[in-house]
């Protein structure tokens, strides 16, 4: 029995160090397409979905409040600047709610489930914006998007524990950028369409309809195709999924692994990500919620012009993602770079470039729209970088608890994503004033600043002690009792003989 005990804890050496040199990209992956990648297409479409459907309110609600806009024989609201702040940030009021408790559920459940309910509720709620609009105005409208928020709160931390059992480390970064590209996508093609169809004959509905009708659509295509784990998806190659769990281990969906919360809260590189993911969404959620009407108020373009051009950056968003994946993953498989210098640097260029661009932002005469749009879009677009840096940390740091670690850190940074709007509302009473608007592009230029500083500082990039609090390698007065074990096996079996 002693000699068999021994056999596992060795064994299990074994493993944790072939883990840990395939983690570092020593694992030699099948050729060809496999189903990790139709996963992650699959979530790429899904965050498509899932990011129009958050971002459709913004070009709309210009049309809503002003049918000069768009088609005018569509119904108008009397909403001012503070009520049009309230809507535009209430989505995130439920989105906050449900972000920790969709980790430990994703784990425990599995993530297919929980996305397929999420995007799918959250796409029938859409199609009801208009009669809601109608029925109930302003307070229906915020009501509304409030469970929209809680339902799109199992996106991320759903995504992340996909992720963290679809993506072999060596192509972590292409696999979680191609997944996270899909937020760009969806903001690109919701806001570069939107103006038209609200100067459509369909009018501004038919942004919540269509949209609606897509993220349905999708959650249909999930339903037959997602998997959990390698492990739960019958028609994987046995070589692709050998590839798969090799390198970050077999599926832990089917065993329950309990969440070391006082390390994960404690932990200095926990931090840091929160803070740098705060960063983050503050000066995103500022620019995507309030550059349609910067766009009409200050730049003076119509809403076609300005659902165009509101969409560019994140257009440039979307092909950079595909530029800086790769560059990550090759300096980091050929080693010119450590994992964590790697996601440093990254971080760096997606949150300090775009500080500087708003910083000139802030003095564009109020006659110059090119320039501005030309600093709107590399703000914006630069900021793909940080899929490589904070974004994909939570699965470096401890991928048993990526999902609930996304959680935490998404919950913090979307109250970041309510706070931001209102404070918008706040300071800018003349929405015409440009001076008013460069008070926003120093708070968030200064958030930036900060948030990386802080990465840069206390980040880290390796597998944290607390990652699989439940099998720690025996050392010291364990392993001493393992040996004790094994020696008075082998006298017992001694005297038998």
């Amino acid at each position: 029995m002693g000699s068999e005990t021994v056999r596992e804890v060795s064994n299990g050496t074994t493993k944790d160090m072939e883990q840990m040199k395939a983690a570092e990209g020593d694992g030699k992956a099948p050729s060809g397409l496999g189903i990790r990648h139709l996963q992650t297409l699959l979530l790429f479409f899904g965050l498509t979905v899932a990011y129009a459907l958050r971002v459709n309110l913004s070009v709309a609600i210009v049309a809503m409040i002003d049918r000069r806009a768009a088609n005018k024989d569509f119904e108008e609201f009397d909403w001012d600047e503070t009520t049009k702040s309230l809507i535009l940030s209430s989505f995130f009021w439920g989105y906050v709610f449900t972000q920790i408790p969709a980790g430990q559920m994703a784990q425990r459940f599995g993530p297919k489930v929980l996305l397929l309910f999420s995007i799918g509720i959250c796409s029938g709620l859409a199609v009801l914006t208009p009669i809601c609009a109608h029925v109930g105005g302003a307070k229906a409208v915020i009501g509304l998007r409030v469970v929209q928020g809680l339902s799109q709160g199992f996106v991320f931390p759903s995504t992340h524990t996909m992720l963290s059992r679809w993506a072999p480390a060596s192509e972590r970064g292409r696999l979680a950028t191609l997944s996270y590209a899909g937020a760009q996508f969806g903001t690109v093609i919701m806001l570069a369409i939107s103006g038209v169809l609200a100067s459509s004959s369909m009018g501004w509905p038919s942004i919540f309809y269509i949209s609606g009708a897509v993220g349905i659509l999708w959650s249909v295509a999930w339903f037959f195709y997602g998997s959990n784990s390698p492990a739960d998806y019958r028609g994987i190659a046995p070589e692709e999924r050998e590839f798969i769990e090799n390198t970050i281990g077999a599926s832990t969906s089917g065993r329950r692994i309990v969440t070391p919360w006082v390390a994960i809260l404690t932990s200095a590189p926990m931090i840091a990500l929160t803070i740098a993911h705060c960063s983050h969404n503050w000066g995103f959620w500022t620019l995507l919620t309030e550059m349609p009407s910067f766009m009409k108020e200050v730049l003076e373009k119509d809403i076609k012009k300005n659902a165009v051009l509101s969409s560019l950056p994140y257009l440039v968003m979307w092909i950079l993602s595909f530029v800086f994946s790769p560059l990550s993953d090759f300096l980091i498989n050929r080693q010119y770079l450590s994992r964590v210098v790697s996601r440093k640097l990254f971080n760096t260029i997606g949150l300090w470039v775009p500080m500087a661009a708003l910083l000139g932002l802030a003095f564009v005469p109020k006659g110059e729209s090119d320039l501005a749009i030309v600093l709107l879009t590399l703000a914006v677009g630069i900021n793909s970088a940080t899929y490589l840096g904070f974004q994909v940390n939570h699965i470096d740091l401890a991928p048993n608890h990526a999902g609930t670690m996304m959680g935490i850190t998404n919950c913090a940074a979307n109250i970041m994503s309510i706070i931001a709007p209102l404070i918008v509302g706040q300071v800018i009473n003349d929405p015409t004033d440009p001076i008013q608007w460069r008070r926003v592009f120093y708070i968030a230029a200064g958030v930036y600043f900060f948030g990386n500083l802080t990465f840069i500082i206390f980040g880290k990039a390796d597998i944290q002690t607390w990652n699989e609090p439940e099998s720690p390698i025996p050392s010291g007065n364990d392993a001493e009792a393992v040996r004790n074990t094994n020696n008075t096996t082998n006298n017992n079996e001694n005297h038998s003989d």
